[in-house]
């Protein structure tokens, strides 16, 4: 199982940590023995006219150490190309854009099941794209189905209630996807070690771990151990 220590940043820094600067924790999460770094542009991703950080992100992929995984409402082909041509390992294809069937297909031939992973963002049981307020009348199972006939193998599953809200991650619900054959990255709500062994013990792909690391609850190198990584 892999860890994905989280990266958000906003208005060119760290996000709840204005002080930092994205590549130097980048760096340390390094030396402290991660092998993914998990890169999201929250600006990006909340859309509304935030704006982004796009020379941030070519930095980023440009200077980390570590392969970058990168999120944060992608949904145009000419966005992910760019984002995997510039040095992301895996681009996460935004759940407003994981309902598009034959676009999610074509980006799969494109790149390879490999490069990319789909967002499926779940709020009450229902698949709801972040940075969006609407609620699709879809279950999160019932959406991974589809994306399994279009031949995607990783979803980043998140509970949008427990997203950075430190409740505990929804490992049933990542569970439930991987049953049908997914590698699952669990996201969201990660509070402590427990959490994670959690997630171990359920066979999950990963976890993506910010706020926790940041509020220092625990080391990256507990939860490193914790994983037996």
């Amino acid at each position: 199982m892999d860890l994905y220590p989280a990266i958000d940043v906003q208005g060119g820094r760290v996000a709840r940590s204005s002080d930092r600067d994205p590549v130097a924790v980048a760096h340390q999460y390094a030396r402290d023995g991660a092998r993914w770094i998990h890169f999201v542009d929250l600006d990006r991703a909340l859309g509304a006219g935030r704006g982004e950080n796009h020379a941030l992100a070519r930095r980023m992929l440009a200077e980390s150490p570590i392969p970058v995984q990168v999120g944060g409402g992608f949904t145009a082909e000419t966005d992910i190309a760019e984002a995997l041509a510039l040095g992301a390992r895996r681009v996460i294809i935004g759940g407003a854009a994981a309902m598009d069937g034959p676009l999610v297909a074509r980006l799969i031939a494109r790149h390879g099941a490999d490069r990319l992973a789909v967002g499926i963002d779940a709020r009450d049981g229902r698949v709801a794209p972040r940075g969006s307020a609407t609620v699709l009348d879809v279950s999160p199972l019932e959406l991974a189905k589809q994306l399994l006939a279009a031949g995607v193998r990783t979803i980043v599953y998140t509970d949008a209630a427990r997203d950075g809200a430190l409740a505990g991650a929804d490992v049933p619900g990542a569970r439930a996807i991987a049953a049908l054959g997914f590698d699952v990255i669990v996201s969201g709500g990660v509070a402590s070690l427990d959490d994670l062994r959690r997630a171990r013990d359920a066979r999950l792909a990963g976890a993506i771990v910010g706020r926790a690391l940041h509020e220092a609850r625990f080391t990256l190198r507990e939860a490193l151990a914790c994983l037996g990584g």
